[in-house]
């Protein structure tokens, strides 16, 4: 139902949260945000050797299009070839001095034939003066270990190595040899982690094999060293560039999350079946509930219907009829509305509900007035919260069968086939639903969400106008017209729009959260703070102004313009998920504040575990998506952490 509901949201995100040029890395998000505006070089050792500079693409005047440059290189075989070997002495006969010198030899011929873009016979090449390498460093292994001693040749070699492995790399992407190019990264990495053009070179080839996932491991990676390289620079607010652009990041995740949302909606699905869902919150349902035009005249109806006491000791009489039963039902479950025990109040409508399809058309036309229909529709609304939407249909399109010209019950039709992703179907129910009766506000203010949803704020903005044209004193349609101005920047109409609202219910905690809002958007973070405290206290059962809240503490420096109350933050988006578990925002930002937090990679993972929590509440693509990504991202940074042998994703 939260795609009829807005409460859920409207939470602001100002672009202070975001940490310039990092805004992917969840990992900084918060740290660094608040102080805007307020790599060491590897030392060459004794015996400079030729293969310092690396033979790679940056590093030759090459034309060659791209790293598919495979005409050349491949001549009439799919396979690296085996050119002849020119003779060489073995690695255990040669000096070092000697060892060099043929490396060197080797080296002039492997360039030549890259610039004659003969990449594989290059590479063959650059695994002759590998063998060559491996042979000594072995050897120099077996001599240190009889010796306990290991000597700084040994240290060079092994740079050489790594060198000469980065050259043939190259040679192999070049030639379109993505396999063999990614096993030379995978030894270079292993070698040294952070090596950036293998790791750059390895992202490069997992895009090109569609690996999404471990490619973007792999900018995490990138992004990790360079924070650590720049930490300084990045605490003091002096801009820097990072290795890998936003673009690249977002590029990624676009490929990465609609797999992994369909795979997370299998695994949801076989996890509940045909079983029920959680309900959502009290709060959450209240608010649906008084979007629809008859709240009052129900909860009026419910408060003369008597007490539960009194109509669940009718109840017990075991003589009672079908009839009286269904009514007591009906009359029980919407007194348990009333009280917001919505648990039991389902549980009653579906036992009415299943005495009338037991009982027949002859039960039917027993009962009195419009009882059928309002069976129908409340088990339709409840079996709608548990998110049985098949169900909900049923019980709906009877109603309309008993009442073709409800418009109201259009509407909440609608609401089922935007909760299933289907806009055009809600759309034509609401645009018949208005045929009916153009007066209908229900179908005005939820068609407004639709239009949201669409993106379509002006046909929003007219839908909401007429809305309260028709019934001035309409909170939720006031409310919803102010986030319609917000979004389209005019916050001296927003501020219009909340006023009228206070005016209507100023002990409205929806009105304060607002309105905390509207100043969180300003910048004035005092106020909305305390907008958002008078929220809490209006109804301390409303997780938005936590959240909001939470966000205003994270953009408030302390006294003395240190940084925020990180830990109050968290404890009031901690407080939003113990009230209302399927606060999905909630998760977003407390995942991230944790994250940055975390002082060990255990506790990394553990907002893996949280983002994993959220994930089980959620019940459809748009309801997980964020929840997703972050968790996405999460993953992949402490992956890339450990790849880099770091034991924390903490920058301080």
């Amino acid at each position: 139902m939260k795609s009829q509901s807005s409460t859920q949201t409207r939470i602001i995100v100002t672009n202070a949260l975001l940490l310039a040029g990092l805004a992917a890395s969840a990992l900084l998000i918060y740290k660094y945000s608040i102080q805007q505006g307020r790599a060491s070089n590897r030392k060459n050792s004794k015996t400079k050797l030729y293969l310092d500079n690396e033979d790679d693409s940056d590093n030759h005047n090459d034309t060659s299009s791209s790293s598919h440059s495979t005409s050349a290189a491949k001549d009439s075989s799919d396979t690296p070839k085996h050119s002849n070997k020119s003779p060489v002495s073995t690695s255990n006969e040669l000096s070092a001095e000697a060892l060099i010198a043929q490396l060197e030899t080797l080296d002039k011929r492997g360039k030549v034939l890259f610039r004659e873009q003969k990449y594989m016979d290059a590479a063959e090449v650059y695994t002759e003066a590998l063998d060559l390498v491996q042979a000594r460093i072995t050897n120099q292994q077996g001599e240190n270990n009889n010796n306990n001693n290991a000597g700084s040749s040994r240290h060079n070699f092994h740079r050489q190595m790594v060198t000469l492995l980065n050259n043939r790399c190259a040679m192999y992407e070049k030639g379109g040899f993505e396999d063999l190019a990614l096993i030379d990264c995978c030894s270079i990495l292993e070698l040294e982690p952070s090596h950036n053009k293998a790791r750059t070179r390895k992202l490069r080839v997992l895009e090109v094999q569609h690996r999404y996932r471990e490619a973007l491991v792999e900018v995490c990676a990138l992004q990790l060293k360079f924070m650590q390289d720049n930490r300084d620079k990045l605490r003091m607010g002096i801009p820097v560039t990072p290795p890998v652009p936003q673009s690249k990041i977002e590029e990624l995740m676009g490929s990465i999350l609609p797999g992994e949302i369909e795979t997370m909606l299998n695994e949801i699905e076989k996890k509940y079946g045909s079983k029920e869902r959680p309900m959502p919150s009290s709060h959450t349902i209240m608010q649906l509930l008084q979007s629809f035009s008859g709240f009052r005249g129900w909860m009026a109806q419910a408060a003369r219907d008597g007490s539960l006491d009194v109509m669940s000791e009718k109840l017990k009489n075991a003589e009672l009829a079908d009839v009286e039963k269904v009514e007591l039902l009906l009359k029980r479950g919407r007194r348990y509305a009333y009280h917001r025990k919505f648990v039991e109040c389902k549980e009653d409508f579906e036992a009415a509900y299943k005495i009338l399809e037991n009982g027949g058309d002859e039960l039917k036309n027993l009962l009195e007035g419009d009882t059928y229909a309002r069976v129908l529709e409340w088990t339709g609304m409840c079996r709608h919260l548990t998110y049985d939407l098949k169900g909900a249909v049923k019980c709906y399109e009877a109603c309309s069968d008993v009442e073709p010209t409800n418009a109201v019950i259009l509407v909440k039709r609608a609401g089922i086939q935007m909760d299933s992703g289907k806009l055009d179907e809600a759309l034509e129910l609401f645009g018949t639903a208005l045929g009916i009766d153009p007066s209908t506000v229900d179908a005005l203010l939820h068609r407004a969400n639709l239009h949201m949803l669409q993106e379509k704020p002006m046909d929003a903005k007219v839908d909401l106008e007429r809305c309260i044209e028709l019934r001035p004193d309409h909170v939720f349609a006031h409310l919803r017209l102010a986030t319609i101005y917000l979004a389209l920047g005019d916050e001296a109409g927003a501020k219009k729009s909340l006023d009228a609202a206070e005016r209507i219910d100023p002990n409205s905690s929806e009105v304060h959260s607002y309105r905390g809002e509207l100043l969180l958007a300003q910048g004035q973070m005092e106020e909305a703070k305390a907008e958002f405290d008078r929220a809490i206290d209006c109804d301390a059962g409303n997780p938005t102004p936590y959240v909001n809240a939470a966000l205003a503490v994270m953009n408030t420096p302390s006294a003395g313009g240190g940084p925020p109350d990180i830990h109050e933050a968290i404890r009031l988006l901690e407080k939003a998920i113990d009230i209302d578990p399927q606060f999905h925002s909630a998760y977003v930002h407390l995942g991230q504040l944790k994250l940055c937090m975390a002082t060990n990679l255990i506790a990394a993972r553990e907002v893996i575990a949280l983002y994993d929590k959220g994930l089980n509440y959620c019940r459809t693509a748009d309801e997980m998506k964020d929840i997703l990504s972050m968790r996405i991202l999460t993953v992949a940074q402490v992956d890339a952490a450990s790849a880099l042998k770091m034991e924390t994703l903490n920058m301080q």
